[in-house]
């Protein structure tokens, strides 16, 4: 395999391995916004983090849609 196809195959394993664990894809985040929610203001890596983990331990979680 070249050097390509043994990254795209790493990111698709880290991405699967976030999702079992529960920590949710920032890429498919800010997408869901874009096309969803276009006024709303793009959160930073960090913002996003910390609003996803607090979703996650509040009742109700955090889903919008």
């Amino acid at each position: 395999m070249n050097r390509e196809t043994l990254l795209r195959h790493w990111r698709r394993l880290v991405a699967i391995g976030r999702r079992l664990i529960g920590v949710p894809d920032y890429d498919a985040y800010v997408a869901h916004l874009r096309l969803h929610h276009p006024g709303r203001p793009i959160p930073d890596y960090a913002e996003f983090f910390a609003e996803r983990q607090q979703a996650r331990y509040r009742d109700g979680g955090g889903r919008c849609c």
